[in-house]
């Protein structure tokens, strides 16, 4: 959304006044108080808080519902003909539709029976009595903060009982002035609408200034909590689409915050009596991971108190722009206007903790793990801090750039990770899979294999064979990278448990063993009931099992979108998975089902092939609505996903014509004996 961005910044005053405007403000200014000027206003803001979260509350309950078995249209896609062939919905005349849609109610209400077993199992019952006391901690926590600020906690606790969330009827899209729009906005837009409907408020109808300071002012008081958890990102989105803005106008909010943050430190850290008293008692104040890790260290051994004058101060300023002042800005943020260290464990110690030698001692478990960053062009590591975090995972590696290069797709509304391990492990896989691929025996078995499903030659064990005789090129590379993805999936949790992000909602997305890395990571999470960490999680092509159960699991852990893109023709992957137990399923080559909350995307038009998920992976993005993507990046994408099939097609064409030379060669070579 990188576009997007620029011309919102060009667009000058959608996020407040301008300059010589923030300077009238000063320590006045605006605040939540004279914005909503009547008891009816105020009361509107936390009606509408209590609303969100309890529909955010009402959807966590439906992961663990039998009765919820996801879109129809995926059980739809499910379906095969009676020779196990995929049925495509878009060909189904409506009295066939029909028939199919009684046939699948037919299903799932004899399977229910199955599904109340699953979650009334120990296990299921306990992990959704933790998820709900975490979500009511995070909730009491948010509505009384917000009830202290614009009328009491009282009033709050007894708005919040009383919550009735009703959906806006409105069809009006929001938008927002001096942005122009896109295709890809448009996308964006149309999926968070989906994903985050708007609650019915009075507050909609007001000036577009007010309710971006609205937005702002909550954002600050859920700042102030000390942490920004995932379940705070997904209640300002809902806040957003609520309030009839644009998302970008929070992605704006997120990275100037940030940056407001961060600089207010440093201004603070530049005091040389600061910075002598921090020198003074470095010893006793350091990191585990070492001083000289950490970006503006100094910051991090100042105590509370010294740092409060300094940093109060600086944030008005800073942060004067969106249209608060100076005292509304530093008493939303409570303690975090008034401590340095607090700010450094809000960015994970200013970003160290993610790739100083604190991750060393992962490295005992998996070998070469580390969280490389990806920065911008042109862009320092203090203006890459965004207050949200995302994590990359390639699921092999043709060469060591291919840990980063893929990732780069991510656009600039969050601090982007490519995750590094076992560096060599995956190159051998990545050489592996090439020399499959555009081996003469994967071109044979391809024309036979593709006459069945990929289901057919899974269950039925019909494989070529000649593929089955080249299979020793892949299957040992194979098992043991999927041993160490598993690891490394669970070495990724207790990194994040452990706060290596520190305290902001984390994105993940991978591509085949990457996207296994995060399969077995939110498996972890879920086993360790650590909630509220991830945001979004997308799976593209995931050789895990689609049983319910796992990903009724994955569901309440994160708390935005569970993504499973998977592909039927991805042939490749059902050979890799010919051993494995076939009975649960495969995410990567069918719709997860019977789990509210999933989103199934069929990419078989843009993966042919397993190899091709590489370069698939920023055009999926894009078709998913995913929220920050970089579009020039995006578009080199696109044209290297065409070279790559072209490519390897030239390939196997070559290793046919080796074959056919060599066969006809030796047809000769035998007449003249």
């Amino acid at each position: 959304m990188s576009s997007v961005f620029q011309r919102a910044k060009k667009a000058g005053s959608f996020l407040g006044g301008s300059g010589t405007e923030d300077k009238k403000q000063g320590e006045e200014g605006e605040s939540l108080t004279t914005v909503l000027e009547t008891a009816e206003d105020r009361g509107a803001l936390t009606i509408l808080i209590s609303d969100i979260t309890e529909l955010m509350r009402s959807r966590l309950i439906t992961v663990f519902d039998p009765n919820e078995t996801g879109s129809q249209e995926d059980h739809v896609a499910a379906q095969t003909n009676e020779d196990g062939e995929p049925i495509d919905p878009e060909k189904l005349g409506n009295d066939e539709r029909n028939k199919e849609l009684k046939k699948i109610q037919e299903k799932q209400k004899a399977e229910l029976a199955k599904r109340e077993k699953e979650v009334n199992e120990e296990k299921m019952v306990a992990l959704k009595t933790s998820a709900l006391e975490f979500f009511d901690d995070w909730r009491d926590s948010v509505i009384l903060r917000v009830g202290e600020v614009v009328n009491s906690r009282d009033a709050a606790k007894t708005q919040s009982k009383k919550a009735k969330p009703e959906l806006s009827s409105s069809d009006t899209e929001p938008t927002l002035e001096g942005v122009e729009s896109n295709e890809h906005e448009d996308a964006i837009v149309e999926t968070l609408l989906k994903l985050y409907p708007p609650v019915e408020t009075s507050m909609r109808k007001m000036a577009k200034e007010k309710k971006i300071l609205i937005l702002h002012s909550v954002f600050l008081l859920l700042l102030s909590l000390k942490h920004y958890n995932a379940h705070s990102r997904t209640l300002l989105l809902y806040l957003t689409t609520s309030l009839g803005l644009s998302a970008t106008v929070l992605s704006e909010d997120e990275k100037k915050v940030a940056q407001g943050l961060l600089t207010a430190a440093e201004k603070m850290s530049a005091d040389e009596e600061t910075k002598k008293r921090a020198e003074e008692n470095s010893t006793s104040r350091r990191w585990k991971m070492g001083v000289a890790g950490v970006a503006g260290a100094a910051l991090i051994g100042i105590t509370g108190g010294l740092a409060a004058p300094f940093l109060a101060a600086g944030l008005g300023t800073v942060l004067g722009g969106i249209g608060l002042g100076a005292t509304a800005t530093a008493g939303y943020l409570g303690a975090l206007a008034g401590s340095g260290v607090l700010v450094g464990g809000l960015f994970g110690a200013y970003g160290a903790r993610m790739t100083s030698k604190a991750m060393e001692k992962y490295t005992r478990d998996v070998e070469d793990f580390a969280f490389v960053p990806i920065y911008k062009s042109g862009e320092s590591e203090t203006e890459a801090r965004r207050l949200r975090v995302a994590i990359g995972i390639s699921g092999w590696l043709g060469n060591e750039d291919d840990v980063v290069k893929p990732w780069k797709c991510i656009g600039p509304g969050q601090e982007a990770f490519a995750l590094r391990f076992e560096l060599e492990t995956f190159k051998k896989l990545g050489n592996a899979l090439t020399s499959l691929v555009t081996s003469a025996a994967w071109s044979y078995a391809k024309t036979e294999i593709i006459k069945r499903t990929v289901f057919a030659a899974l269950t039925a064990g019909l494989w070529p064979l000649g593929l089955l005789k080249a299979s020793h090129l892949i299957d040992n590379p194979w098992s043991i990278a999927n041993q160490r993805a598993q690891k490394a999936g669970e070495v990724l949790a207790d990194a994040l448990i452990n706060k290596a992000q520190g305290e902001r909602p984390v994105t993940l997305v991978g591509y085949s063993l990457g996207a296994k890395v995060i399969y077995a990571c939110l498996q972890q999470l879920a086993e360790r009931k650590a909630f509220g960490l991830i945001e979004n999680a997308v799976l593209l092509g995931a050789p895990t099992p689609s049983s319910s159960a796992n990903w009724r699991r994955i569901r309440s852990v994160v708390t935005g979108r569970v993504v499973n893109a998977y592909s039927t023709n991805d042939y490749v992957l059902s050979f890799l998975y010919r051993s494995s137990s076939i009975q649960f399923g495969v995410a990567g080559l069918s719709p997860v089902l019977n789990v509210k909350g999933v989103e199934n995307i069929d990419v078989g038009d843009l993966v042919k092939g397993h190899t091709l998920y590489r370069h698939a992976t920023a055009p999926i993005l894009k078709r998913i609505g995913f929220e920050d993507l970089d579009l020039q990046e995006l578009e080199r994408e696109e044209q290297k996903l065409a070279e790559q099939e072209k490519k390897e097609e030239a390939q196997r064409e070559a290793a046919e014509g080796s074959v056919k030379k060599s066969d006809a060669d030796d047809s000769l070579a035998k007449e003249d004996r």
